[in-house]
């Protein structure tokens, strides 16, 4: 509706234009916005006074001619003047039941594919392969995948981007200490706690010379395509990616193999990329190492900011496989759009990045490059996440946490439920729990991780909108009837049922903003808001109760699409809904 309202007053302003009742040349955006009060309309535009300074007129004058040259349309009942001069839009009663009944009779809820479809790549979870996924991982990989989700619901073409760590001197160390142990253990034996064996290959690197001399050449024998050190470091990394998709598949993540692309798959492309930078005459020798200065990017003291490239050992860095992953990702995939769900603490590196690659020609003007930086997991004490002992909490010992905990919770409340069913709600609780909690917050603030707020049922939670939905549930198999069957007309006629409804018709406008920004939790408050505003519905708009069959099943068909929606939102979110808890 927001956007037949916008065409409507952009038409209005070019016949202003056209008859010279407005100045010729560039005007602002015209913004529509929801009303918070319906008494005043359903939409409303501020576009006169934007548009009173330049044209040399009273705010209110510009409106009313606004409004007499506004276009007829059936989805508009009225147009009127309010204020200095804002003008709210009252949508026409029919279309509100006409956009009701399509999004019940849609698979997509009415919502309609993206006007112009884009291919976007989305770079996100990206864990290094030398450890464990810990706690840090967490939020690259819900949040990347949650907007993931919703770009393709959207219909656009996304492709997954895991850029995982698997390349550098670290692997050195590690196929040296691996080296070691194979004589005594299967690898797969070795390698079930990837911590234990990273710190025990650091602790023989720092503590034994002949060791580290071994770690280094091993190295050099990696890069330079060895037999014997590429069988280890595959092997390796295969054992490693098995534990990633252990956890994917425990949070619901739509991650794949398939979508795998680490650091070493742009490692034969390294030297071409200096050698396109030198071509290009971005390259300045300082200290022996190749490096670019940007004029944008300074220290404190004003002093230049160099982006490395290439060492003067040779040896090449983060930001020359970042580009050559630009290069392909705009060149080869063809991306119209490219997103970095990466730790807020590396907005500048991202910044040199970008410019560089457009600098260079890898990327052109028409890609949009976003880094969709995230804050911090906190604990109790505001700073990162770690264990009592100040370590690094692994991802997999917290979901188990979650889940353990939501067992507790949901065995305290339904001690008849069977064993199996007990399982299934406290996996899906305690997983969505943690998911959710992070998904609610802003993407850019720090937040603090606390169990017991999050698998709490009153508030903003997981467990909330998980009883959200079965409670509609409930209504259907109380009144024994199929959702499909309902035909009676959408009536309206409440103040309750007509804000359910106007909220229902919201979603499509939330998912595009979630497209846009890159924030999940917009979506999150939304699908809250709207448990809420459907719990008004239920007590006071009688369902089964209703005065006659015909309102039974208006109402009915506002609960449906209801839980449709929660369902389709939670799902967009990576989150599973449950019939019964």
């Amino acid at each position: 509706m927001k956007e037949q309202i916008i065409s409507l007053v952009e038409t209005a302003l070019d016949t202003l234009r056209q008859r010279g009742d407005l100045p010729d040349q560039p005007r602002p955006p015209v913004q529509v916005e929801r009303t918070r009060d319906k008494q005043h309309g359903d939409f409303a535009t501020n576009i006169a006074l934007m548009l009173a300074k330049p044209a040399g007129r009273k705010p209110r004058d510009v409106a009313e001619a606004l409004l007499a040259a506004l276009p007829e349309s059936p989805l508009v009942s009225k147009a009127e003047i309010a204020g200095p001069g804002f003008i709210n839009f009252f949508q026409a009663g029919n279309y509100l039941q006409d956009q009701l009944k399509a999004a019940l009779a849609d698979d997509k809820l009415g919502i309609a594919p993206a006007a112009r479809a884009q291919t976007v790549v989305v770079d996100y979870s990206s864990p290094n392969l030398a450890k464990e996924m810990h706690v840090g991982h967490l939020r690259s990989t819900i949040i990347g995948d949650a907007v993931t989700r919703t770009l393709e619901f959207l219909g656009h073409t996304v492709v997954r981007q895991n850029h995982v760590g698997d390349w550098g001197t670290q692997f050195g160390m590690l196929l040296a200490y691996l080296e070691e142990q194979q004589d005594q253990a299967e690898l797969s034996s070795e390698l079930s706690d990837l911590e234990n064996f990273y710190r025990a290959a650091k602790q023989r690197f720092d503590e034994s010379p002949e060791f580290a001399d071994r770690a280094r050449s091993l190295v050099v024998m990696l890069q330079s395509g060895d037999a014997h050190c590429l069988k280890l470091w595959h092997d390796f990394n295969q054992v490693s990616l098995n534990h990633c998709f252990e956890v994917y598949q425990r949070l619901g993540v739509s991650l794949t193999p398939a979508d795998v692309r680490g650091e070493s798959a742009y490692n034969p492309e390294l030297p071409v990329i200096v050698a396109a930078l030198e071509q290009a005459g971005l390259l300045v020798e300082s200290d022996g190492a190749r490096c670019i200065f940007l004029d944008d990017f300074t220290t404190r003291d004003g002093q230049p900011l160099p982006v490395i490239v290439q060492k003067a050992d040779g040896g090449y860095l983060y930001a020359t496989s970042d580009l050559a992953a630009l290069r392909y990702r705009a060149q080869t995939l063809g991306a119209d759009r490219i997103l970095y769900f990466v730790d807020q603490r590396q907005a500048l590196h991202f910044q040199q990045v970008f410019q560089v690659a457009r600098l260079a020609g890898f990327v052109p003007e028409t890609t949009a490059l976003e880094h969709m930086g995230f804050g911090t997991m906190n604990g109790p004490d505001g700073k990162p996440f770690k264990t009592r002992a100040g370590g690094t909490v692994k991802l997999v010992d917290l979901l188990s946490e979650a889940e353990d905990r939501a067992l507790a919770l949901v065995s305290s409340k339904n001690p008849a439920l069977d064993q199996d069913d007990l399982m299934q709600i406290a996996s899906t609780v305690g997983i969505s729990a943690v998911k959710y909690a992070d998904l609610s917050k802003h993407r850019t603030s720090d937040y603090i991780f606390n169990f017991e707020q999050m698998l709490s049922f009153d508030g903003n939670t997981a467990p909330y909108l998980l009883y959200a939905y079965t409670r509609v549930a409930s209504i259907f198999r109380k009144a024994d009837v199929a959702p499909d069957s309902l035909t009676a007309p959408i009536t309206t006629d409440d103040e309750r049922e007509l804000a359910l409804a106007n909220n229902l018709l919201q979603f499509g406008e939330v998912l595009q903003s979630v497209a846009d920004k890159g924030q999940p939790h917009l979506l999150c408050t939304y699908l809250y808001d709207l448990a809420g505003q459907f719990s008004g519905f239920y007590e006071h708009c009688p369902i089964l109760g209703a005065d006659s069959e015909a309102l039974r099943d208006s109402r009915l068909q506002l609960a449906w699409l209801t839980a449709r929606t929660l369902r389709q939102g939670l799902s967009l979110l990576g989150i599973t809904t449950l019939e019964r808890m």
